[in-house]
């Protein structure tokens, strides 16, 4: 149980060190904005769904949990 408890805390501090990453650089902005997110905007009205970024975030952490367990 306790390497469950390591493993949460430091893929939080990973998580959250690539979030102020990604928040205080520019460049690395565009993660959110890839092509295949949905947006849609009218007035009084907006939408927004990363379809694709959720998939590619999907794959980076499947491989990275894959990698962890061999």
């Amino acid at each position: 149980m306790r390497d469950i408890g390591k493993l949460l805390f430091f893929s939080g501090l990973l998580l959250a060190a690539a979030g102020l990453l990604i928040w205080k650089d520019r460049r690395l902005g565009m993660i959110g904005r890839l092509p295949g997110d949905l947006s849609v905007q009218r007035p009084g009205f907006s939408f927004y769904f990363p379809v694709t970024t959720c998939i590619v975030i999907s794959i980076i952490l499947t491989l990275l949990m894959w990698l962890l367990r061999r």
